[in-house]
């Protein structure tokens, strides 16, 4: 599923608000547990750093959240625990 048809027309969001912003928390909504256990709270504001820190954890270049997500599925379905722990140490770092 393509950001835009998830989340309707962009012509829709403020124009302050590009497709990369809100193409980032696509994905998100599958990951709440994963947030949750490793004490990451997202907000407006830490978005995109969060969604930076994924995409190094699972080892992916590419901005596209389509992408990002099925190798964050792969990457949890192999280990979630690892995964979990390695998103807690990369963010207490940014924090």
């Amino acid at each position: 599923m393509r950001c835009s048809s998830f989340f309707g027309s962009l012509e829709t969001f403020p124009v302050h608000l590009s497709a990369e912003v809100s193409c980032v928390t696509c994905y998100f909504r599958h990951l709440q547990e994963i947030f949750r256990r490793a004490g990451v709270e997202v907000t407006n504001v830490n978005k995109r750093e969060i969604d930076e820190a994924i995409r190094e954890i699972a080892g992916v270049k590419n901005k596209d959240c389509s992408v990002t997500w099925k190798e964050v599925k792969k990457r949890v379905a192999e280990n979630e625990g690892s995964f979990v722990s390695e998103l807690k140490e990369k963010w207490s770092k940014h924090s």
